[in-house]
Parts: C-alpha cells; sequence; structure tokens
C-alpha cells in the first residue's frame, strides 16, 4: 500500500519521476546505495521525529548524522526518534521505506542543507526495496520542505 501512496503522489504532481524497484532490500543507506550504485551520502534518509506532540521528518544526506545542539536551535528543543510502529502508523510506510512523498499523515518536512552537496539524490520510495531519483531542490520543492541545518558537518 505504501508505495502505491507514493505512485499516486508523483502521478498527480511529477509524473516524469520513475520509481525504481530492485530485487534486493535497499532498507539501510549502505545497502541502498550498493543498489543504486551511488555514494552512501546520495541516498536521501528520512528521520521520522518528535518533540512534545509535534511530529516531523527531516530528509538529509545517508551519511550524515543529526547534531542535538543544530535541533535544539533549528525547533526549539530537544528532539526524538519514532518507534518503528509509530513511524508506520504516522507516515504510511515501513522502517526502511519513509520518504516524505504519499504520506498517510500531513507532516512537516524539513530537508538539511547536506542533500545540496549533490545534484541529484534517492530517496525511498514507500517500500524496503524502492527508491528514485531527483534533484534536491526540486524534492524540497514537490513536498513543502522547509531546508535547515540540523546534521553534523562533514569530517
Amino acid at each position: 500500500m505504501s508505495i502505491e501512496s507514493v505512485r499516486a503522489f508523483f502521478a498527480e504532481n511529477a509524473p516524469d519521476i520513475e520509481i525504481l524497484e530492485l530485487e534486493a532490500s535497499t532498507a539501510t543507506v549502505a545497502l541502498a546505495a550498493e543498489g543504486h550504485g551511488v555514494a552512501p551520502g546520495q541516498i536521501a534518509k528520512t528521520l521520522s521525529l518528535k518533540m512534545g506532540e509535534t511530529v516531523f521528518l527531516v530528509v538529509a544526506r545517508g551519511d550524515a548524522r543529526l547534531d542535538n545542539k543544530k535541533i535544539k536551535a533549528a525547533f526549539g528543543g530537544k528532539a526524538r526518534m519514532l518507534g518503528p510502529d509509530e513511524v508506520s502508523d504516522l507516515t504510511g510506510h515501513p522502517v526502511g521505506g519513509v520518504c516524505p512523498f504519499g504520506l498517510a499523515t500531513p507532516l512537516p518536512v524539513y530537508c538539511d542543507i547536506s542533500l545540496k552537496a549533490f545534484d541529484e539524490v534517492l530517496p525511498a520510495a514507500g517500500s524496503t526495496n524502492s527508491a528514485l531519483r531527483i534533484a534536491p531542490e526540486r524534492m524540497a520543492s514537490l513536498v513543502g520542505a522547509t531546508w535547515v541545518d540540523v546534521c553534523q558537518d562533514a569530517v
């Protein structure tokens, strides 16, 4: 069902974008990078966070780590990661297939500036073996995302 909501999202908003499905799992950054033949950083991972009662998504480059100080500065407090059941219930996507497209619940989406290092990134597409190729700016535009700086600086 989840990949179907993503298909419906793109049919309506960007019919030129193709969803890529692989035989093997792409549920982790490493598996997705290997499966699509790209660097881990080029995988756009979607993190499901909660602060108080507010749930939101942060999309960041695959090899980036959240910076707690930057999270507090950007969002005004400490955020926690959602558990797998919460993620599935709120996004409609399984862990390993979470993306900002075709969400079961409208959620605020933030894109970390770390994505801007690439001309093209590969977010999941609602299942643990699907993804798509998209320019970071276009992804942010399609989902109405706000750009933030919430990841640790690259070493």
